[in-house]
């Protein structure tokens, strides 16, 4: 026991127990932290989608594909990704866990889900770069600031509103919702009103890929684009997690929250889309094509039509920074957790999260800095197949495999020596989704199929996660289902147990389900457990 204190891997746990800087990286969120209501907490994860890119890629899919096709393709996409952002939304609220730890227990494996942090870190620092591109491009527009200056203050920025992790982005989502929603519903309505014509030309516009009406390829490559944002449901839950026990008492407010900043998120995900076909097609003739998928642009030219000249640009240029704001502190926050989940589990040294928000923030301004706004598309319906490979399999193995063939745990599991290194279920059906469905992207199966890449990655994860339940009977989900503890993890309301345990390793008090009994004696936490090179404190095989 006294060995396994001194070793450099253990001493690095004390500076993950600084709650307020470390906001519980690669752990359960605690009872005795998660003070908010479900109102706050549903509020604060649907501030982190503010984001102006949802304006830019449906007005790319619009322009591009016609109306038609980018309103069917916007509703096919926002479907499957409400279908399969419900379960994990559930998972991640009522078990206090962010999405990486529920991929852990669902399919993957303690080692096997470090494939899909490193696909989420990806998402957040891509979505960074695209929102502080934006950015950018309003403050040239509004201030004359050349871009690559513009790209550094929007990374600069976010730094020190992302330190504190939840409390400090509670604050900042609740105080700023009510003027972004103003800012982005007034011109809408305004032009309507104003300009009935406009939504006549809107539902009109033919695009410039040569089709005309309804096509169902134009449909399928739109949809592609949308699909990209599947991944946004795990930085909703990076806020669910933090959601109040659900009682009887809350039950309505609970439900309600988990499903609005949960699935929910995509229905607003979605109109914002459909806004952006509408502004583009609006300022078309007026600014070209380029400069239409710009948000900078759709606002500036609505808000010059209903307010006088000199309050246009100042206003339009607060709307970007305030979207950019509110989306890269979410953006920068999970990426932090995602780098981490990875690299502690990988190493077994607990850097601290902050090293990852210069990390992730670093690899985001190299990629503003050339120029990926311009490829933006392209980029999103490439990784939209490994986004959706993923989410899809845990989803499934969630409504499938654990409620109805019952072969995987019903209650999640994430800690060291519960769970099996590589579970081959989630790992071969994430593989082989993501593996073919980009290989039909770029061709490799012929012209005709490459439009329905992002459909052949959500069908082959739909069959093959239950499959391969059903071929291993289920013997590679758990390698322990005894961690030692008399006490059940849940309360009788189905609860994770606020009951404290102390830490043999760092003497500090975790709560039951962050907690396993230690191979040495005691107890040790999942967080020191993670960081234990010898592997002394690992529990051995039942």
């Amino acid at each position: 026991m006294d060995t396994a204190q001194s070793t450099p891997a253990t001493r690095g746990v004390d500076a993950a127990t600084r709650e307020t800087l470390e906001d519980y990286t690669l752990r359960f969120a605690p009872r005795g932290y998660r003070r908010w209501s479900p109102a706050v907490v549903g509020a604060s994860a649907l501030g982190g989608i503010a984001y102006m890119a949802d304006f830019s890629i449906g007005a790319g899919i619009g322009l591009t594909h016609g109306t038609s096709n980018a309103l069917l393709a916007i509703l096919v996409a926002a479907a499957v990704i409400f279908v399969t952002g419900f379960p994990l939304a559930y998972y991640g609220a009522r078990y206090n866990i962010d999405l990486d730890l529920i991929t852990r227990g669902s399919g993957f494996g303690y080692y096997g889900s470090v494939l899909t942090s490193v696909i989420f870190a990806s998402f957040t620092f891509i979505f960074f770069a695209t929102e502080g591109s934006i950015m950018a491009q309003g403050l040239r527009f509004g201030l004359g600031i050349p871009l690559w200056l513009g790209y550094l203050l929007s990374t600069l920025v976010i730094i020190p509103l992302v330190v504190y992790g939840m409390k400090a982005l509670a604050k900042v989502q609740t105080w700023t919702n009510p003027l972004w929603l103003v800012l982005i519903v007034a011109p809408l309505v305004y032009l309507v009103i104003a300009d009935p014509g406009s939504v006549t030309r809107f539902l009109n516009h033919q695009g410039t890929s040569g089709v005309s009406g309804v096509d169902t390829a134009s449909v399928m490559l739109g949809a592609g684009v949308c699909l990209s944002l599947m991944a946004q449901i795990g930085e909703q839950i990076d806020y669910l997690r933090f959601m109040p026990p659900k009682t009887a008492a809350n039950r309505r407010s609970w439900w309600t929250a988990v499903v609005l900043a949960g699935p929910g998120w995509v229905v607003f995900g979605a109109l914002k889309q459909a806004i952006g076909v509408f502004m583009a097609v609006y300022i078309l003739d007026a600014v070209g094509s380029a400069a239409a998928v710009e948000p900078i642009e759709q606002f500036t030219a609505v808000f010059t039509k209903m307010m006088p000249p000199w309050l246009v640009v100042p206003l339009a240029l607060v709307l970007v920074v305030l979207s950019q704001v509110k989306i890269n502190v979410t953006n920068a926050y999970s990426g932090s957790l995602a780098w981490t989940n990875s690299f502690t589990r990988v190493t077994k040294r607990y850097p601290g999260r902050l090293v990852f928000v210069v990390v992730n923030l670093t690899i985001s301004l190299i990629l503003m800095e050339a120029n990926m706004f311009s490829f933006l598309n392209s980029l999103l319906s490439f990784y939209s197949n490994c986004a959706i490979a993923w989410v899809v399999t845990v989803a499934t193995d969630i409504m499938v495999n654990k409620y109805l063939l019952k072969l995987s745990p019903k209650i999640p599991e994430f800690r060291r020596g519960m769970l099996y290194a590589v579970n081959p279920v989630g790992v071969v059906a994430f593989l082989a989704s993501s593996g073919i469905s980009i290989a039909m992207y770029f061709g490799a199966f012929g012209g005709g199929v490459q439009p329905y890449s992002p459909v052949a990655a959500v069908v082959i994860a739909l069959v093959l996660t239950p499959v391969l339940a059903i071929v291993t009977r289920g013997r590679y989900y758990l390698r322990r289902t005894d961690d030692g503890i008399e006490e059940p993890l849940l309360d009788a309301d189905g609860n994770p147990s606020g009951t404290r345990y102390l830490c043999t390793v760092t003497g500090e008090h975790f709560e039951r389900p962050d907690m396993v009994a230690s191979a040495q004696g005691g107890y040790i936490s999942s967080l020191s457990l993670s960081t234990d090179r010898t592997g002394t404190h690992v529990l051995p095989p039942q």
